[in-house]
């Protein structure tokens, strides 16, 4: 990490290692709209980089050592090992080499940045803002974790002097950045594969409030324990701090919460005074909760209540956050990205509040040996709140194999009766087993941040065609 944070146009011509992923793909589109000099490499092809493409970038299929002949500055993916053919080079040659978090900070450099940090609700609460912001007038740059449904895209550059930002914790991304306000949705322990310890992740949400611009604020949600006692971090070094949420003791509050099938609607209730009513597009209380902060944001910093809220009620979601993926033989199938018990609890109070009279029929795969290894059992009650499961193996990411840490410790801590639990170790097979527990009307609901996302058209696929 740099001690000085270089502007984006600084950094010359800019090679982007892994750049189809959604950290850096995001930042490269950014760069290219500004006229810099953009080129990365990635394993396979995919949409993302021929979109990448047509703006410009000069993009190769596979690494090697070639591809950084005539660039300035390499940017990294924590993904990226140290002993891939373009770093190694780079390091070579004596090029700077950043990490995603740098050159994220790098495009911000002279914006007033809003940065949305927590353990769940990142994606949507930053896609939420971002959407509200833009129908109030402020046009602002920004960096998502997810494609956001009505663009297809996770980043863009604006004409404003805001950019709003998904603040990465899971690996100390958001520590880097100098925020003019944030966002916290809320702390829960997650990724201490990285961190080490639950007392090291929540220190680390300390020190990213005590790095918000003294002059700026924070919002943080008061139902949350966690992000709740971010509230007194921020009072002690007399930063302006604003809770949101259903409880009393809230500055901006939600009442009257209401969800009928796709929709959540709530009153919003800001010092006392009631605002008015909102009615999403997007279903359940997590998100409710979502787009009261990002409301909360965009009121602090002085925009019209009702143009944000029209930017809220248009907002059709992220894609991989209870997406629709289509219908097939009176079956609804759905995709989502939660992969921690908390996140799972809510998107399955969601799936229960769209899936109306009919059953919940969840594929679940657990995402990291060492998430599965602490969090394996509470994943199987948060599970329970579905009618059938099926468990899918654990998907690695960038953890070796552990032969005793597999996804039968989250179906053997599901507490539903055994003839509605499936343990499916191959991936392949899945696809036929859930369609075989699924009934007309039933909804489904492939959930995990892996390789799960793939089973849905299969699914569907096959319940469409039930003869072979």
């Amino acid at each position: 990490m740099p001690e000085v944070i270089p502007t984006a146009e600084g950094l010359g011509r800019v090679h982007f290692v892994g750049i189809g992923g959604a950290g850096l793909s995001g930042i490269a589109r950014i760069m290219l709209a500004r006229g810099i000099p953009v080129s990365g490499s990635d394993a396979t092809d995919s949409p993302v980089l021929e979109a990448l493409r047509a703006l410009g970038a000069r993009v190769a299929l596979g690494h090697d050592a070639a591809n950084v002949h005539d660039v300035d500055t390499l940017v990294v993916s924590v993904a990226v090992r140290d002993d891939n053919p373009e770093v190694a080079e780079a390091r070579r040659q004596g090029l700077a080499v950043l990490p995603r978090s740098a050159a994220v900070a790098s495009v911000m450099v002279g914006r007033r940045a809003i940065a949305v940090a927590g353990t769940h609700g990142k994606t949507t609460t930053t896609s939420l803002l971002t959407f509200a912001l833009q129908a109030a007038g402020a046009d602002p740059s920004y960096a998502v974790g997810g494609d956001l449904a009505q663009t297809g895209t996770n980043a863009a550059e604006g004409r404003g002097d805001l950019f709003v930002v998904e603040a990465d914790e899971s690996d100390g991304a958001f520590l880097v950045y100098r925020p003019h306000a944030a966002v916290v949705t809320n702390v829960e322990a997650d990724h201490l594969d990285q961190w080490g310890s639950e007392e090291a992740y929540r220190a680390g949400f300390t020190e990213f409030v005590g790095n918000v611009d003294a002059e700026g604020f924070l919002v943080c949600c008061a139902d949350d324990p966690g992000a709740a006692a971010l509230m007194d971090v921020a009072h002690a070094r007399g930063l302006a701090a604003y809770a949101v949420g259903e409880s009393a003791t809230a500055d901006v509050r939600c009442a009257d919460l209401a969800f009928a099938g796709e929709t959540s609607s709530f009153t919003v209730i800001d010092a006392g005074v009631e605002r008015g009513r909102v009615t999403l597009r997007i279903p359940g209380r997590h998100y409710v909760l979502d787009a009261l902060a990002a409301l909360t944001v965009g009121l602090r910093l002085g925009y019209d209540f009702d143009d944000l809220r029209r930017g809220l009620e248009e907002f059709t979601g992220t894609r991989r956050r209870m997406e629709r993926k289509g219908e097939a033989g009176g079956v609804r199938v759905y995709d989502s990205y939660a992969h921690h018990p908390a996140e799972i609890v809510g998107d399955l109070h969601a799936a229960r509040a769209v899936a109306g009279d009919g059953r919940v029929v969840v594929v679940f795969q657990p995402h990291l040996v060492s998430r599965t290894r602490l969090l394996g059992a509470e994943m199987g009650a948060a599970l329970s709140a579905a009618d059938e499961v099926v468990v899918l193996d654990v998907y690695l990411a960038r953890e070796e194999a552990d032969p005793d840490v597999t996804g039968a410790l989250v179906a053997d801590a599901v507490p539903l009766p055994r003839e509605r639990i499936a343990y499916v170790p191959d991936l392949a097979s899945a696809p036929a087993v859930v369609a075989g527990r699924a009934l007309p009307g039933d909804l489904v609901l492939t959930l995990g941040a892996g390789t799960v996302t793939e089973l849905g058209p299969r699914i569907l696929d096959i319940l469409g065609h039930p003869d072979g």
